[in-house]
């Protein structure tokens, strides 16, 4: 079952997927095309998923009862921050009238997004395989899953 991080970082990554085909487009500007109107949908719908990580963080600290919690906590920390810039930065590029692909490619580049991309993967990945060692522990009739 997929936690709510994992949904945030698909919805994040599918963003991030769409931005990089929308950079090497070479367009002056979004103008109301249909390809524009869908990158401010990537785009919004990214920065709602964003600003629900502090939120999903916490469930996730609890539902999955991670330990060490301090050490998650700390890294959940960072995730925020990396959050707050790269939402930020996402949130600047949507206020503009028109958004051109060197736009795009720059946010893409930004090390705000980059960095809150690389602390998905990684928490992610950590939470995916805790989870595939836990059910083969049930399998195996061995405690201690967590």
């Amino acid at each position: 079952m997929a936690t709510e991080i994992e949904r945030h970082c698909e919805t994040i990554e599918a963003c991030y997927e769409f931005t990089l085909s929308y950079a090497a487009r070479g367009l002056a500007g979004d103008d109301g095309s249909d390809v524009g109107r869908q990158l401010r949908e990537h785009l919004t719908r990214a920065a709602e998923a964003m600003r629900g990580l502090e939120r999903s963080c916490a469930e996730t600290m609890e539902q999955e009862q991670l330990a060490p919690a301090e050490k998650y906590e700390a890294f959940f920390a960072v995730m925020k921050r990396d959050a707050e810039g790269a939402v930020a930065a996402v949130e600047l590029v949507l206020a503009q009238p028109a958004i051109g692909s060197q736009t795009i490619d720059n946010l893409n580049a930004s090390i705000h997004l980059r960095a809150l991309l690389a602390d998905l993967f990684l928490v992610t990945e950590i939470l995916g395989v805790r989870r595939t060692r836990a059910k083969a522990q049930a399998a195996n009739g061995v405690g201690g899953g967590r």
